[in-house]
C-alpha cells in the first residue's frame, strides 16, 4: 500500500531529526537496564529489541544488563521455596542462589538475546561469572535491632559490584556483538553473588565511560511534588529534590543509582518510561526525548 504524502513528509521528518544524534553518538556506548513491564509484555519485547538493534546499525555499541526478580519469584513458588525479604532484598541462600543463577543466567537472559538475533542483531548473552567481568562482594544491610542498636544483617549471596572488567566487552564492540548482561557477580573465593541490575548497569556504565545509562522503569519518569515529570536535571538539583522529600522511598535506588553513574563520569543518566513502544528510540534520537534526564550539564541537553 503506497503511503500518503503527509505521512512520507512524516517519516523523513522523523528520519532527519534524528540524524544529527545518530552523527554525534556514532560510535558511543549506550548501557541500558531491561527490565519491569518492558520484560513481560511481547509487542514491548520486540519493541525494545528492535531498538537495540538499531542503535548498533548505526554506529552506536548499545549494552544490555537486565532484570529478573518476577520471574525468580515464580520459579522459586513453583519449588516450595518462599523468599523472604530484608528492606526490599532477597535473602539468598545457596539453593535460592542456584534458582537465580538458573533463571538469570538462563532462561531470561537467553530469551533477550534470541529476541535481539531475530530482529537482525548479533547478541552474545553474559553472566559477570564470565571472564569476571563482574567482581563482587558480599552486601551487609545495616539496620536497627529491638534495642535502637545498628546492627549488621546477612542476606546471604547478595552481592555489590567491587569491579568491572571491560576487556571482553570492548572485544564484542570490535566485532559487532550486543552484550547482555545478566547481573550476577563472582567473589574472590569464587561464590556467586546477586546484584542489583539498576547497580550492575550503572557500574558498568562508569567502567566503559558510557555516554548514557538509560533505566526502563514502570513510571514515566522522576516527578515534583504535583506529579508533573520533571524532563531535565542536574546531580545538584536531584540532591536538592532527595534533600527536601521530593524523591523517596522506591525511587531513590534507582536514582541513586542514576546519580552515582553521572558523578562516576557518565555523560547523562536517563529515566525512561519502558511501558511505551521504542521508549528507548524516542529518548536516544528525538529533540523532545521522554522521562528524565539527568546530568552534570546546566541544561537539559542530551
Amino acid at each position: 500500500m503506497a503511503l500518503t504524502q503527509d505521512a512520507a513528509l512524516n517519516i523523513a521528518t522523523v528520519l532527519t531529526e534524528a540524524l544529527p544524534y545518530i552523527q554525534r553518538f556514532n560510535g558511543a556506548t549506550i548501557v541500558v537496564k531491561y527490565g519491569g513491564n518492558a520484560m513481560t509484555d511481547p509487542e514491548l519485547e520486540n519493541s525494545f529489541a528492535r531498538d537495540i538493534v538499531l542503535m548498533k546499525t548505526v554506529g552506536l555499541n548499545p549494552v544490555v544488563v537486565h532484570g529478573g526478580g518476577p520471574q525468580i519469584g515464580d520459579l522459586l513458588k513453583k519449588i516450595g521455596n518462599v523468599s523472604e525479604f530484608v528492606d526490599g532484598m532477597r535473602v539468598t541462600d545457596a539453593e535460592t542462589m542456584d534458582v537465580v543463577e538458573m533463571v538469570l543466567g538462563g532462561s531470561v537472559n537467553k530469551s533477550i538475546v534470541n529476541l535481539i538475533n531475530m530482529n537482525g542483531g548479533r547478541a552474545i548473552g553474559l553472566t559477570g561469572k564470565d571472564a569476571n567481568l563482574i567482581r563482587a562482594k558480599r552486601m551487609l544491610l545495616e539496620r536497627k535491632n529491638e534495642q535502637g542498636v545498628m546492627e549488621q544483617v546477612d542476606i546471604g549471596q547478595v552481592g555489590e559490584v567491587a569491579g568491572i572488567k571491560t576487556d571482553v566487552l570492548e572485544l564484542m564492540f570490535k566485532s559487532d556483538f550486543i552484550p547482555v548482561i545478566a547481573p550476577v557477580g563472582v567473589g574472590d573465593d569464587g561464590a556467586s553473588y546477586n546484584i542489583n541490575a539498576d547497580l550492575v548497569a550503572g557500574k558498568v556504565a562508569e567502567a566503559l565511560k558510557a555516554e548514557k545509562l538509560i533505566l526502563l522503569t514502570n513510571i514515566p519518569g522522576v516527578m515534583d511534588k504535583e506529579k508533573n515529570v520533571l524532563t531535565g536535571l542536574t546531580t545538584k538539583d536531584v540532591d536538592a529534590l532527595i534533600a527536601d522529600g521530593t524523591i523517596y522511598g522506591g525511587m531513590l535506588p534507582k536514582i541513586a543509582c542514576a546519580l552515582d553513574a553521572v558523578k562516576g563520569g557518565v555523560q547523562s543518566a536517563h529515566i525512561i518510561d519502558g511501558r511505551v513502544p521504542h521508549a528507548c528510540l524516542l529518548e536516544v534520537f528525538t529533540d523532545e526525548g521522554m522521562g528524565t534526564l539527568i546530568s552534570n550539564r546546566a541544561r537539559k541537553s542530551k
